[in-house]
């Protein structure tokens, strides 16, 4: 969705192909940071969501595909990608990006994806019976015990609690 302080002028409107859509205009932006990140042109489409009784505004490069077609996207799009960004936080455990390009943020994506898959893999081959936030965290605490992961991850929680209390070193005297 378009944010409402947009700096921007219209050059050019697209024909309307549906009622609902109720504006298809081509702009140039002319804020002075964003005029030269992006010179090429764009287009706003307000569109009125009957549903939710609303008018939507959205802002792309797309300059080919019909402007109902790009309504549509957007609209039933933007939720799928909420819950993608909502299951990364939860799942994931990704809080923030640690950094702003795409590849900084595609790695750190894959990084926590293949790291939750093996998590699960391991939690489904062993038939861990807790939850897959307990296994993690069961791991995390247990990162540096000098035990084999497979002992660590068959003792139930009084004896996990036991195996703690065992000193990591030999005290030096």
């Amino acid at each position: 969705m378009a944010k409402t302080n947009i700096d921007y002028a219209v050059v050019g409107q697209h024909p309307l192909s549906s009622k609902r859509v109720l504006s298809d205009e081509l702009i140039s932006l002319q804020g002075p940071m964003t005029k030269s990140r992006y010179s090429k042109q764009r287009r706003v489409i307000k569109y009125y969501d009957e549903e939710r009784q609303k008018t939507l505004t959205f802002l792309t490069n797309n300059i080919k595909l019909a402007d109902a077609t790009i309504a549509r996207i957007y609209q039933w799009s933007r939720w799928q990608i909420e819950l993608f960004f909502n299951r990364i936080k939860q799942n994931l455990k990704i809080k923030s990006f640690l950094g702003t390009s795409k590849n900084a943020v595609m790695t750190q994506i894959w990084v926590a994806m293949c790291y939750y898959l093996l998590l699960t893999h391991i939690k489904y081959q062993i038939k861990y019976g807790f939850s897959l936030l307990q296994f993690s965290r069961v791991i995390r605490e247990m990162l540096f015990e000098r035990k084999a992961l497979i002992d660590i991850l068959t003792l139930n929680r009084g004896r996990l609690k036991m195996g703690r209390e065992e000193p990591i070193q030999a005290a030096l005297f």
